[in-house]
């Protein structure tokens, strides 16, 4: 039987759009309560126990049987030797994309990672300090495939915010390690690494064990049982987001080959299933062209199989009025990716309001944003780039406010103080404002 890939064809102006829009882009982030009741045992386990339950879990859940964590404890000279051990394009490339990481995430540290403060005329200083986190966790996905960019982006934004230790945690089934994922970990500043992955990873660098140190953040995507447990941990320490399955949004007007539209769409499919890729676009013609494209290329692709299951069950094909509806129907999607591929992609981009990263003109695929662009490829998913950001400095850093008052503006902010203290009810903070107050 041959493999077909056939993402639902819609238009906005059939009179049932609205409603297979939405059955489209639904997708339950409700994790199975089986997962939720085993990872809560997994988490209480690992806090009782420590490394003695990490130990157990890596056994049972990745084969890898160790007589303590100090096995499992990655040493830098085995990171170096990785990376020197790869072949010269593999070194080259990892240290190009990992320069231009840094180089951007730099930028974004000074545009809007500094301290500051003023001074009131009558001396009063007020201000921001802006100290990094002492110790993160960053969480490396390695069950089905190996993703030393996800390294890259998230060592690196923390070592530019001035992180004091980056703890990384990476599961090696059966005890395969990845070179490229190593190598990655000694270019971009890695501290320690653990090859220990799963609920009992995210557990002990929440909680801490013996081996394992306590974070203050734990960053990085992961299965479901990595979500949970950063669900349920949050509190204890910060974490990014909980990430849903990866998503692209194509909005095409028609001027961009068709092969490189579809291929775009297949970046994001061959993740898993449950990936969502959608085009829309003003031209049915175009999107005609698109699907034989789809229909051409996709024999030739290694994850064939997953990349139609992903487009039969969650990928679109929509038929939009003009460029302008396409671009009102991204802002309610809020896309991870969204690719604006068209002959004009800056008439565009002031209607996009709400996306994970904006992927400007047809030569800007989205793979070039995973890899090696600059910045950072962890990206809300799920509609939430609503209202949250990519991963950056600003995540590994933390503000404080300060203050300085003078003894001449103790004499205006006292009285304003005491009078809304005592209109809560609080005498005390009124009276230590009123007793800094000259006779």
């Amino acid at each position: 039987m041959t493999l077909a890939a056939r993402p639902l064809r819609l238009a906005t102006a059939q009179a049932d759009f609205e409603a297979q829009f939405k059955a489209r882009l639904h997708w339950s982030a409700d994790t199975d309560a089986a997962i939720e009741q085993r990872v809560a045992e997994i988490l209480a386990d690992v806090q009782q126990r420590g490394d003695a339950a990490v130990l157990e879990y890596t056994r049972r859940f990745d084969g890898l049987d160790a007589p303590d964590l100090q096995t499992l404890t990655l040493q830098p000279e085995e990171l170096k030797a990785a990376f020197d051990g790869l072949p010269p394009a593999q070194r080259e490339a990892l240290q190009a994309a990992a320069q231009r990481v840094r180089s951007y995430h730099e930028a974004q540290k000074k545009a809007s990672g500094e301290s500051w403060s003023y001074r009131d005329a009558d001396g009063t200083l007020l201000g921001q300090k802006v100290t990094p986190l002492d110790r993160v966790g960053i969480y490396v996905p390695g069950g089905k495939a190996a993703y030393p960019s996800s390294v890259l982006m998230n060592a690196i934004p923390a070592h530019v915010a001035g992180v004091g230790e980056i703890i990384m945690v990476v599961p090696t089934p059966r005890g395969e390690k990845n070179p490229l994922v190593l190598a990655a970990a000694h270019v971009a500043g890695v501290t320690r690494a653990f090859t220990i992955g799963g609920a009992q990873a995210v557990a002990a660098l929440a909680y801490g064990t013996a081996t394992v140190p306590a974070v203050d953040k734990i960053t990085g995507p992961g299965n479901a049982y990595v979500a949970a447990a950063k669900r349920r941990v949050f509190g204890t320490v910060g974490i990014d987001m909980i990430a849903g399955p990866s998503e692209i949004l194509v909005l095409a007007d028609g001027s961009t080959p068709a092969d490189w539209v579809a291929m775009d769409l297949f970046s994001q499919a061959e993740h898993d299933e449950l990936a969502q890729s959608i085009l829309l676009c003003p031209d049915a013609a175009y999107i005609d062209a698109v699907q034989e494209a789809i229909d051409r290329l996709l024999p030739t692709m290694p994850r064939a199989d997953i990349i139609a299951a992903s487009l039969n069950g969650r990928g679109a094909l929509i038929h939009t009025l003009d460029m302008q509806e396409a671009c009102a129907i991204s802002n309610r999607i809020a896309p991870e990716h969204l690719e604006v591929s068209s002959a004009e992609p800056h008439r565009w981009e002031p209607l996009l309001k709400h996306a994970g990263a904006i992927f400007l003109g047809a030569y800007t695929s989205e793979s070039l944003g995973d890899y090696c662009a600059g910045p950072n490829h962890v990206l809300p998913t799920s509609g939430t780039a609503r209202f949250s950001s990519p991963l950056g400095v600003y995540d590994f850093q933390k503000r404080s406010s300060l203050i300085e008052v003078s003894a001449a503006g103790a004499q205006v902010l006292g009285p304003i103080a005491s009078v809304l203290a005592h209109g809560e009810g609080l005498q005390a903070h009124a009276r230590a404002a009123e007793l800094r107050l000259n006779p």
